[in-house]
């Protein structure tokens, strides 16, 4: 295993960190898990090569309205009260999908949750950067800054703003690999993530921690970390999270973004990975905050079982454009 990290470290060194991507392309080849080059079609992120340029001005952003109170617990729309903004035209629209699909929307002003779907925890793809970007701010708080190095704030944007799968390895060895992140999802009220054990996965060819599992309320829970305020992470850890994430490269602008309004404020990470072979069985997962027009909400949706990545991506914005009319 040590020799396998070694491995992906030089291997990324010598690429000069240039993967940007989806999971189109194995590790080899600089692959970047939930990013893709010109079209949504570079896999799991899996790869595309990203250039480096010099980061676009930092969007302002709305404050997220009150603190939300907790979350209910799982439990029927009408226990929770309010409109589900997963209407039974939601499911009607899954029923003749082929994907598996599992969605949570949660209304920051009032603590509401809703959700759509049921079956086990998802392959995470590139969204699993979040947590690898979460759990890096914390372990170097700092109260006046990120207290992130240069060559730090490099590789996150990287692999954030390209979802670069070379940066994402190098920050998943940096924070500590799975026992950190672990920790780190455990202090933030994770409880359905499991973190890869691998980054060099036998028989499979793309970044191991793609592998990492979750759910759509545990990405909910994350997602909360930054936008209200948090014993793990500063002020100004949140506002860089959130200002990586509302700066995504435009051909990665899809999924939750679905329906939305180009003036509100979204900010988010997709992922996308095809889980056998080459290019099928395809995870895409979209998930972010969502902030204007009298909305205020987190949502994460997760879909596997998608004939193309493309599939899986159409099926997102449908979902998220549904999210958005059911907010209003």
């Amino acid at each position: 295993m040590a020799l396998g990290a070694c491995a992906v470290i030089a291997a990324g060194t010598a690429a000069g960190l240039t993967a940007a991507g989806s999971g189109n392309q194995p590790l080899a080849r600089s692959s970047a898990i939930g990013a893709g080059s010109g079209s949504p079609a570079d896999h799991l992120n899996v790869t595309a090569s990203a250039p480096a340029p010099s980061p676009p001005a930092r969007s302002s952003r709305p404050a997220p309205s009150a603190s939300p109170k907790a979350a209910p617990t799982a439990r029927s729309q009408a226990a929770a009260g309010g409109q589900d903004p997963f209407s039974a035209a939601a499911a009607a629209y899954l029923s003749v999908r082929a994907d598996t699909v599992l969605a949570a929307v949660y209304d920051i002003g009032t603590g509401r949750t809703w959700r759509l779907g049921q079956g086990q925890p998802q392959a995470e793809a590139s969204v699993v950067k979040l947590d690898v970007l979460e759990t890096l701010l914390a372990e170097h708080d700092q109260d006046d800054g990120t207290g992130l190095s240069d060559s730090d704030r490099l590789l996150t944007e990287q692999m954030i703003e390209y979802s670069d799968n070379d940066a994402a390895t190098s920050l998943w060895y940096e924070v500590g690999g799975a026992a950190r992140i672990s920790s780190f999802n455990a202090k933030a009220g994770l409880t359905h993530t499991a973190p890869s054990s691998c980054v060099v996965c036998p028989g499979f060819s793309w970044p191991g921690w793609g592998l990492t599992t979750t759910t759509p309320d545990d990405q909910i829970a994350l997602l909360r970390q930054l936008v209200v305020p948090s014993p793990l992470l500063t002020k100004a850890e949140r506002d860089y999270a959130l200002s990586l994430m509302e700066d995504v490269t435009p051909t990665q602008r899809w999924g939750i973004s679905g329906g939305v309004p180009a003036q509100v404020t979204v900010a988010l990470k997709n992922g996308w990975l095809p889980l056998q072979g080459a290019d099928s069985d395809w995870q895409v997962n979209s998930v972010g905050w969502v902030s204007g027009e009298g909305r205020n909400y987190l949502i994460a949706v997760l879909t596997t079982g998608n004939p193309s990545e493309q599939y899986g991506i159409d099926t997102i914005d449908r979902l998220a454009a549904m999210a958005w009319q059911g907010m209003g």
